[in-house]
């Protein structure tokens, strides 16, 4: 009987499509967006035409310094975003994020304030806020995943109760300020030009060491790699970017830490989603939870581990909307932080119905919010618009992920 290897990104054009070399990988890829696989093509070509247009109204959009301020604006909301997609990938709803994030940061500023008796290092601090969100997340999740209670009924609970803890933790002192230079440089500190450089540079040697490994453990593994030539480009294309995006932030300050961060938990959360027992489990829960089950899989486990990372990472998101700050006061975690949060997962391609989408998309969903926010405050356009302008984006994702999801379907996939 004749072994079939199995298929990867590479391999899995069929055998006519290798002799037709970049023709038949163009044709295959249109074929894809036909059948309703279009990635985060829409918010690329979004973003295309947003750049432009408000370049076109105001020269200031498009300079390194502006492009550094829309990093630092978008790396909390990211954060948070990241966490949601694992929800989502559920079929699941967290609107407990918001305030959740604020409880982040109210726990950190308090446990650095200094003079206290309980007061610890700002890593410290960092890592029990964090920990705080994952307790939290625990509690709501086990709401969910074992009793049944619907996940909107039990976060919009949390919506409510968090935000009262935030009152009565901060009381009548109306705002707490936070002086530990650890905490305030997660969003305030930028690497110098020659630490940047370094950066990119090992960041495309990173790359491309987990690349070749890839390629190694396929051969091993008697699987042909089909187009060598796609896997080297991809990589010159990485290292190209990395050193694009470190050259533009060396023309104003440096790499911003709180970029550094969001590639960091993007990379780490992408290799747990697309690389891990874990991650497989949890689009397998999101495709199909009965069947899931019966595959033997813990639905009850993985939808608690979910609202665990994403309270989290909400919470590690409220630490960084505090260190922007470098303080938290009683509207903490309020605003339109749930909804851009969510908004971002969603207009970068996460699916509402679960079982599809990548984390990617919280990066290019929050890029998309962060520049439309900043393009419309340096144009002098009203909140008004920055409002709708969100809302109908937003609309047109959900529009789209719907139809999509039936092309999908009607195709077998």
């Amino acid at each position: 009987m004749t072994e079939i290897a199995p298929l990867t990104a590479e391999a899995q054009a069929p055998e006519d499509a290798e002799a037709g070399g970049v023709g038949a990988l163009v044709s295959g890829y249109f074929a894809r967006l036909k059948a309703g696989e279009v990635g985060v093509l829409p918010v690329v070509i979004a973003l295309v035409i947003i750049t432009v247009f408000f370049t076109w109204k105001n020269s200031n959009f498009f300079t390194a310094g502006n492009f550094n301020n829309i990093v630092v604006q978008m790396a909390a909301v990211t954060t948070i975003a990241i966490g949601v997609v694992f929800v989502l990938l559920l079929g699941e709803i967290d609107l407990s994020i918001g305030f959740v994030s604020g409880v982040g940061g109210v726990v950190v500023a308090e446990l650095q304030q200094p003079g206290k008796s309980y007061q610890v290092a700002g890593i410290v601090a960092i890592l029990l806020a964090v920990a705080a969100g994952s307790l939290i997340g625990a509690f709501q999740g086990s709401f969910v995943a074992l009793i049944g209670v619907p996940s909107f009924v039990v976060t919009l609970a949390g919506l409510l109760a968090w935000q009262g803890v935030i009152l009565q933790a901060i009381g009548i002192q109306g705002v707490i300020g936070i002086q530990s230079k650890t905490v305030n440089d997660i969003a305030n500190y930028f690497f110098s030009k020659n630490v940047s450089w370094t950066i990119a540079a090992l960041a495309a040697l990173a790359y491309a060491a987990a690349v070749g490994f890839g390629v190694l453990s396929r051969r091993r593994a008697g699987v042909a790699i089909r187009y060598p030539w796609l896997i080297a480009l991809k990589i010159v294309l990485v290292a190209v970017a990395a050193f694009v995006v470190v050259a533009i932030c060396n023309h104003d300050r440096g790499l911003p830490f709180a970029g550094l961060m969001m590639i960091v938990l993007l990379v780490v959360f992408t290799y747990i989603a697309k690389r891990t027992t874990f991650g497989r489990h949890v689009y397998a829960v999101g495709g199909n939870p009965e069947a899931a089950r019966r595959a033997g899989i813990s639905v009850t486990r993985i939808r608690v581990i979910v609202f665990m990372i994403s309270s989290g990472m909400a919470a590690l998101g409220g630490v960084v909307f505090a260190a922007r700050l470098s303080s938290v006061d009683l509207n903490a975690g309020g605003g339109t932080i749930l909804l851009d949060a969510i908004s971002a997962a969603v207009i970068g391609g996460v699916s509402l119905f679960g079982g599809r989408g990548e984390v990617r998309a919280a990066l290019f969903g929050s890029l998309l919010i962060a520049a439309i926010a900043n393009g419309i405050d340096i144009i002098g356009s009203s909140s008004g618009v920055k409002f709708i302008t969100t809302g109908v984006i937003l609309l047109a994702a959900v529009t789209l992920d719907t139809v999509l999801r039936r092309r999908l379907t009607a195709a077998g996939r």
